[in-house]
């Protein structure tokens, strides 16, 4: 099957950053996408996969391998993309600072104990949920959070260049 321009260029990108269409780094990788519903730009998330889409094309998209909220933490919707942070500090909610509660109330960015990893990418309306790195990349791939989607370092950051404020996020089951 012929490759469109749009993949051409998006596999030309992606081997100018040392990447190859259809193979990983940590664990992101071009994938087609059947569900026509989203336009490029959008984050689709699939709990159940634990995968992140961002859509670059029709029918086409980067999947990101992802950790999910644990059992009673996870959600669906749509939110949207209002808070860009590289290195940030974090604050646990109270909810996780009830369930542990020996943490400091803040962790500076760029601690090795900061959950938050090298980016956070902020959902809102309601600012409660985000797509961050993460300290503990063994947990990656599984349900893990709050409700926050944890990525590899690697991965957040790239993802990070990608979107921008106002990039609408898509959480399905």
């Amino acid at each position: 099957m012929a490759r469109s321009a749009a993949a051409l260029g998006l596999a030309a990108a992606l081997a100018a950053f040392g990447l190859a269409a259809g193979t990983s780094a940590e664990a992101r990788e071009v994938v087609g996408l059947r569900d026509d519903r989203f336009q490029p730009g959008t984050i689709v998330i699939r709990t159940g996969e634990r995968k992140l889409y961002l859509v670059v094309a029709p029918g086409e998209a980067i999947r990101y391998t992802i950790a999910v909220g644990k059992a009673g933490k996870q959600w669906r919707g749509v939110k949207y993309v209002e808070e860009m942070q590289v290195d940030p500090a974090w604050a646990p909610p109270a909810e996780v600072k009830r369930d542990n509660p020996r943490l400091p109330d803040v962790i500076p960015g760029g601690s090795p104990r900061n959950p938050m990893g090298a980016r956070v990418i902020g959902l809102g309306p309601g600012g409660q949920y985000a797509i961050h790195g993460t300290n503990m990349p063994n947990t990656v791939g599984t349900a893990a959070s709050y409700g926050c989607f944890r990525m590899h370092n690697s991965d957040v950051i790239d993802l990070y260049a990608r979107v921008q404020m106002g990039t609408p996020v898509v959480v399905l089951p």
